[in-house]
């Protein structure tokens, strides 16, 4: 006998749930793309965006995944031969590095490892060290979706101000934004990048480009930049067609319009400190049943771990068996652990993620430490107790 029967719940860091609203929004007629509301409504995005990233600044909009602003981010600053800092803390920080040395981009990657956020007295050596100024830009992991780490942004701001050097600040929102606090302009950040699928609640296939007039001006310095790429005629468009490159991704849009109505409503301060709820409410009870147990967060230090995402050890082959419980008995989905070992490594059996990002309350929360404790219990797990008490009592204070 299976209890999956009934509303599965997805519990992995994107793509996230996604809201009623949100899916009711979509499922309408294809509409003109020529004029009209569709058009308005596009229009009507770029104030909302911006309200969620907390800029005054400019917004591209992109077809594209996490991946595909990465890119974007780059085409538009950086020139090949140029060379940027790559403060690594998981599996994301190397990817944007991967993506700029395809472009022919000189990267200075330093590998943190995958438990700990960027060393601030580390990356100031790489700086001090560069007296001719040659890295461009410092591109900065906020929250690396496999490791869960949460970076300290306002303080790389303030490590480029001190050391006086003239690098762009980039990060990579694309697991915090809508989750953790993250504030564009009051934090010094040149350029941001996120996508659709996780805090914005909207189903996978548009990414966003946030960028300073700082970031312009390194655009405007580029000879050539591929046309789908530019983020002139997106952020600056005079026909319509200009803000995607060609036709629009028209359901995305009612979509993403509804997403961004449900978190003007709730307000971003109350997002956030939702977010900062419920992910101590599960860390409280990871804490329970690591008494005795092998279960642990991977990042031990609770000012270092993202509100949008937890990665947990477990233990070979506890990971895979503890989720393949979970989604064939009680209709949970949680994540596998990304980047943490290799898939034919029998260590990558010994991880898993939760995600709880975007449309998630308190219900939904201890479900899933419920679900949890009763796959720990159903494989024998070794674990301590206390843990859905441990998590209800966060919950009630709020």
């Amino acid at each position: 006998m299976s209890l999956a029967n009934g509303r599965s719940h997805l519990a992995i860091p994107g793509p996230s749930i996604m809201p009623d609203r949100v899916l009711q929004a979509m499922h309408q007629p294809a509409p003109n793309i020529y004029e009209g509301a569709l058009v308005e409504l596009t229009f009507g995005l770029v104030p909302d965006l911006k309200r969620v990233a907390q800029t005054e600044h400019h917004v591209a909009m992109y077809i594209a995944n996490g991946h595909g602003v990465w890119d974007a981010s780059l085409a538009n600053t950086i020139a090949a031969g140029e060379k940027v800092l790559v403060p690594s803390c998981g599996r994301f920080g190397h990817g944007w590095a991967e993506t700029a040395k395809a472009r022919g981009i000189e990267v200075e990657l330093i590998d943190f490892g995958k438990r700990s956020p960027m060393d601030l007295e580390v990356v100031a050596r790489s700086l001090e060290a560069d007296k001719d100024h040659k890295i461009k830009a410092v591109l900065v992991t906020h929250v690396d979706t496999a490791s869960s780490v949460l970076n300290d942004v306002p303080a790389m701001r303030k490590l480029l101000d001190d050391l006086n050097h003239p690098a762009m600040l980039f990060a990579d929102c694309v697991a915090s934004m809508g989750c953790d606090r993250f504030e564009m302009d009051a934090w010094g950040v040149d350029l941001a990048i996120t996508a659709s699928q996780k805090g914005l609640m909207t189903p996978p296939g548009m990414g966003f480009v946030f960028f300073s007039p700082k970031a312009k001006e390194a655009r405007d310095r580029l000879g050539v930049i591929p046309k789908y790429w530019d983020w002139q005629e997106r952020a600056f468009p005079e026909m319509f067609y200009q803000f995607f490159g060609g036709t629009a991704p028209t359901h995305h849009l009612f979509a993403l319009r509804e997403a961004l109505n449900m978190m003007n409503e709730e307000g971003m301060e109350a997002i956030w400190r939702r977010h900062d709820v419920l992910a101590r409410a599960l860390w409280a009870a990871c804490d329970a049943w690591g008494v005795g147990g092998p279960l642990e967060l991977n990042i031990d230090n609770p000012a270092h771990r993202s509100r949008a995402v937890t990665a947990l050890r477990i233990g070979s082959p506890h990971g895979t068996a503890l989720r393949d419980w979970v989604a064939a008995n009680a209709g949970v989905t949680l994540g596998i652990g990304l980047g943490m070992a290799e898939p034919g490594d029998p260590a990558f059996h010994g991880f898993f993620r939760v995600g709880h990002m975007g449309h998630l309350n308190a219900h939904g929360m201890l479900g899933t430490i419920g679900v949890i404790e009763a796959g720990l219990q159903a494989l024998s797990i070794p674990h301590g107790g206390g843990a859905v008490a441990a998590a209800a009592e966060v919950i009630a204070k709020g």
